[in-house]
């Protein structure tokens, strides 16, 4: 009798003991819980070093900014604004469809998850093409910084066909060749940041790949959620961008 109720408890323990293997489950973490935890306290430190990155930058511009204000918003004018405005337009749908995909994730609609990873990444694409016009913008009017730089809008401004009064102020001679750290930190911002997007494409074909074949739609979304806090850490940096680059002291004759 004593035998068989040892057997009975040497078998219920080795149930309860019995490892369960999960595809995505790694050796080294004791439960899923705890690897997906380790997974979004280490995107949630690098994200932060991102901050610290764009964040050297803005204080670059700024502080260029209140060196050489003049030079500054001249140049800072010469950006096409509604593609600035149309771009945080796709970018702010963009994220909105990766927050459906993680919902989507969670609740383990494949079909939806696929669709919105998609609209993400069209959006992302849309992104990248109004940012290759604004560029090409810049390529022609050559304002980009080099040998071929030209200041001549900054000397004389262009005339408003309505008012027939200058757009802006002639630059001061002493800060002309300024206009040209502007569009360097213009490209420098702006390039990283689409770098970011690029990647987030490559990133997001990747998922679409894994969601078709299920893989996020059995409870194991923390690709889905960690990549959403990176997609949703690029559109705020834009969201920064977009003013400070385009939008303050847009009218310099006020000034």
């Amino acid at each position: 009798m004593d035998s068989a109720i040892e057997t009975t408890h040497a078998e219920h323990d080795a149930v309860e003991h019995e490892h369960v293997y999960v595809p995505q489950h790694r050796h080294h973490f004791e439960t899923e819980e705890q690897q997906r935890e380790a997974g979004s306290f280490g995107m949630w430190l690098f994200l932060l070093t991102e901050i610290m990155f764009f964040g050297g930058m803005f204080f670059a511009y700024l502080l260029f900014r209140n060196w050489y204000y003049d030079a500054f918003v001249a140049a800072s004018n010469t950006l096409n604004i509604g593609m600035g405005a149309a771009n945080t337009a796709i970018l702010i749908t963009s994220g909105f469809f990766m927050a459906l995909a993680v919902w989507a994730a969670e609740v383990r609609k494949k079909n939806l998850l696929v669709i919105f990873l998609v609209l993400t990444t069209v959006f992302g694409c849309a992104f990248l093409g109004v940012k290759y016009f604004e560029y090409k913008e810049k390529f022609e009017l050559h304002h980009v910084p080099g040998a071929s730089f030209d200041v001549s809008k900054f000397v004389h401004p262009d005339i408003d066909a309505k008012t027939g009064l200058p757009v802006g102020k002639p630059v001061p001679p002493d800060q002309l060749q300024h206009t040209q750290l502007f569009f360097f930190l213009y490209f420098a911002m702006t390039g990283m940041h689409a770098l970011h997007m690029i990647i987030g494409i490559g990133l997001l074909v990747w998922l679409i790949w894994r969601s078709q074949k299920g893989e996020f739609s059995a409870g194991y979304v923390a690709p889905i959620e960690n990549f959403g806090l990176y997609w949703h850490f690029v559109d705020i940096v834009w969201l920064y961008l977009f003013p400070l680059l385009y939008l303050i002291n847009r009218h310099p004759l006020a000034h």
